[in-house]
């Protein structure tokens, strides 16, 4: 059997190793660099197409930006989807509090307030950056902390009355496809997910049990949006039973959500363009979007 460690690299080198892939447009959504939409046009016959947001994952920490998922773009835009690749703040690049290392996983309120803002804005940015897309059709999708994103902008009309990101209606999507996401914040504590980045992004313990509610995507169900999960069996970064504990939940709560777990698999084929994997994401996304 393979070694689990050795084969989860083996697999991130292949998904960074391909190279970075400029977008055909940008558009700001706020004043801050990191409020920014980076589009891909459609490589398409139709006038108009679907439109797939792309929120990239990284544990929430500002080292990992929306290069890495550009491949990933690309490669969607390429089966004739119109994408936009989504930035958002993200932790600060300083070390962790009680002597961990690395950055900081995500800012509160900040990230929540840029993947709103960036949502809220996309139907008016396609309309001047990108015209071959149709905003009356949007598949959200994300990887690992994208995927948490993903649900969680899906359900900002069930969040806790008075919170600022509250719809007063569910958002107009078509669905999402969550990319092994960080779905169920308990579980993702308990499994140690990405070195505690799920306390961190909640600006830690004193306001985890508050704020969790206004962010797990467990907790703000059912949504009524149509919802797909795509894992990995062997995902050592966001294991399995995470992404299962949200579907789980979703069941309680009355909701169905697809579920399709791959053989064979980890974390980063999921969006490496040259794993097979990754077709299977692609096909997913364009079966809610068409």
């Amino acid at each position: 059997m393979p070694d689990p460690v050795a084969r989860d690299a083996a697999e991130e080198a292949s998904a960074m190793s391909h190279p970075a892939v400029a977008p055909d447009a940008s558009a700001a959504y706020g004043e801050h660099p990191d409020q920014v939409v980076d589009f891909y046009a459609p490589q398409s016959a139709h006038a108009t197409v679907p439109l797939v947001v792309v929120l990239h994952g990284g544990a929430w920490r500002a080292p990992y930006d929306r290069r890495h998922v550009t491949p990933f773009a690309d490669f969607l835009a390429r089966r004739g989807l119109a994408v936009a690749n989504v930035e958002y703040r993200r932790g600060r690049d300083i070390p962790q509090q009680r002597g961990e290392a690395g950055p900081v996983a995500g800012r509160w309120p900040e990230t929540f307030d840029d993947v709103a803002a960036a949502l809220d804005a996309l139907p008016d940015l396609v309309r001047e950056a990108l015209p071959q897309a149709d905003p009356r059709r949007i598949v959200v999708t994300g990887h690992s902390a994208g995927g948490h994103l993903a649900l969680w902008a899906a359900a900002r009309h069930v969040l806790p009355a008075g919170s600022p990101w509250r719809l007063a209606a569910p958002p107009p999507l078509r669905g999402v496809v969550a990319l092994a996401p960080v779905a169920d914040f308990g579980v993702a504590v308990e499994l140690g997910v990405c070195g505690g980045a799920v306390r961190q992004l909640l600006g830690g313990e004193a306001q985890y049990e508050e704020r969790a509610a206004h962010a797990d995507p467990a907790a703000l169900l059912p949504t009524g949006i149509a919802t797909a999960v795509v894992q990995g069996r062997t995902d050592i970064v966001v294991p399995q039973a995470v992404a299962e504990a949200y579907v789980d939940a979703a069941a309680k709560a009355g909701e169905t959500v697809g579920w399709t777990l791959l053989e064979d698999v980890g974390h980063f084929p999921l969006i490496d363009p040259a794993a097979d994997a990754c077709a299977v994401v692609a096909e997913e996304i364009a079966q809610l979007a068409w």
